[in-house]
């Protein structure tokens, strides 16, 4: 199924942005863990909209509802199934959009896949809506790992032309908490300031602008991880691609290491408290697939929303000609920033399947 990953650790996202719920199912979860309500609700109110001008003013609660798979606030063994109703819907904002597709939005092709029958109100089953879900899963996951001491945070690298400073060479779990209690997820507010006069922007100019984030975790023994096809990289991009809006992922330095000579991008092994580690971590704590032992380090490349309210050309897949398209409703003027704990959710459910299959299903 499309909506599905992992492979020990199954995660299955399901609803439409507009239906009457959305919510994930998680089969393989370990038995006797206890789960923070509290931290968890912390986590989803994360990437909650309508907190601010720099996100959409749809309200949802996002409170999640456990029908199974937790007993007494401890997972029991069976298959964990939670949902989020929907209670602030504008459908009317859409009609215009069965016809009318938007400019690099999924409409277009989910309308000649499944023939106009799929439920496109608010992007339907492509909608960022569909990322809180997702934060039940990872949310989880972070609690189940931190217990065996790894961690994974997340803050926004850049928005447009606005950069943040780098997660260092050994980022901590101290250092992932500060960046999460922040109302806006960076290193250096100053450059935070930047980044949100840039989105305010660009929503005064009826547009948008993208971003990058940095995910980190750390405590990954090293050796996790197969070869090939099956590496550590595969894995985490095959399910990070599954956020809507991402365009690109890549590890350590990703691209920047085309432009480098050998002598410069080589990480220098050496022995650090009878440990063999790396001087330098530009292979992103992976190498051959298999993991190094030093952080794991990546980077999602956010595009802007599709969703602007400048008049935009189109076309009427009625009448098969061109048409101009203003988008009504309520739109992010930059996902970015509400996408940060999601790359956090998504890493740590990967890694945390990855972890158990390393242990045969069990800790």
């Amino acid at each position: 199924m499309s909506s599905e990953f992992g492979k020990l650790l199954r995660v299955s996202v399901f609803g439409q942005s507009h239906g009457k719920a959305i919510g994930v199912n998680i089969d393989g979860l370990p038995a006797g863990e206890a789960i923070d309500m509290d931290a968890l609700n912390a986590f989803l109110d994360r990437r909650k909209p309508g907190k601010s001008r720099l996100s959409t003013q749809r309200r949802e609660a996002d409170a999640p509802i456990f029908l199974s798979g937790i007993e007494k606030g401890v997972t029991c063994g069976s298959p964990l199934c939670a949902m989020i109703e929907n209670s602030d819907q504008h459908s009317s904002d859409y009609s215009e959009l069965a016809d009318n597709p938007r400019p690099s939005h999924a409409d277009y092709t989910a309308w000649v896949k499944w023939g106009g029958q799929a439920d496109m109100r608010g992007g339907g089953h492509f909608s960022g809506r569909l990322t809180a879900p997702l934060c039940i899963a990872g949310g989880i996951a972070k609690q189940i790992l931190a217990r065996r001491g790894v961690y994974v945070g997340a803050h926004l690298s850049s928005v447009g032309t606005e950069n943040d400073s780098a997660f260092p060479l050994r980022p901590t779990a101290v250092l992932f908490d500060e960046v999460a209690a922040k109302p806006f997820p960076v290193l250096d507010d100053r450059a935070g300031e930047r980044m949100q006069a840039l989105i305010l922007e660009a929503r005064q100019n009826l547009d948008s602008v993208g971003g990058v984030i940095e995910c980190a975790a750390v405590g990954i023994p090293a050796g996790l991880g197969d070869p090939m096809f099956d590496g550590i990289e595969n894995r985490l991009a095959a399910a990070l691609f599954g956020i809507p809006a991402v365009k690109g992922v890549e590890f350590g330095l990703g691209f920047g290491s085309a432009r480098l000579h050998g002598s410069e991008n080589n990480d220098p092994f050496t022995v650090e408290n009878g440990q063999i580690v790396t001087e330098t971590n530009r292979a992103g704590g992976i190498l051959g697939g298999i993991t190094t032992g030093m952080p794991i380090t990546l980077r999602v490349a956010i595009k802007p929303t599709p969703s602007i309210s400048q008049a935009q050309r189109t076309v009427s897949l009625s009448a098969k000609e061109p048409a101009e398209l203003v988008i009504r409703g309520r739109h992010d003027p930059c996902i970015a920033h509400r996408a940060v704990p999601v790359v956090e959710a998504v890493t740590a459910t990967v890694l945390l399947d990855l972890l158990l299959e390393g242990h045969h299903g069990t800790f």
